[in-house]
């Protein structure tokens, strides 16, 4: 292979590296506020143009057979290792929104929005918004 082949493959595969790091889509650790460590692990997914978070894995092993007791509806009783938790998310530029995120905690619902941190993309912003108040968790891309 000559010399300027093998650059352009390199420089293509740097930049799909980069489009990838880029990306909301993969998997998350959810980070508890209080302690610093992480609960769970939740991969953020793409089915036809919206966007779901669903638990992948609860990271403390006495907890994975925890179940959403306060939920209501369909949801109500179910594991949370599993579950979708958020939901209905579209692109709006650099956010993603107009869909939901649940608290399987407490069982509420809440508008959400995310985002990757602009000066580092392994940080995911999630938002959720109850009326006029929000509170915003940091999440570190799963490597």
């Amino acid at each position: 292979m000559t010399g300027k082949k093998s650059f352009l493959i390199l420089l293509l595969f740097l930049a799909f590296s980069n489009i990838q790091s880029q990306s909301v889509l993969g998997v998350w650790r959810a980070i508890n506020e209080e302690t610093g460590k992480a609960m769970c692990l939740v991969e953020i997914y793409e089915k036809e143009g919206q966007y779901y978070g669903k638990v992948k894995r609860i990271l403390k092993e006495d907890d994975r057979d925890r179940i959403c007791g306060k939920c209501e509806g369909d949801l109500k009783d179910m594991p949370v290792e599993g579950m979708v938790v958020i939901d209905g998310l579209e692109k709006d530029g650099d956010y993603y929104d107009g869909g939901t995120a649940l608290d399987p905690k407490s069982g509420k619902e809440y508008r959400c929005k995310i985002w990757l941190d602009e000066m580092n993309p392994d940080i995911l912003k999630v938002r959720g918004y109850l009326v006029i108040f929000y509170r915003t968790q940091t999440w570190e891309r799963n490597k």
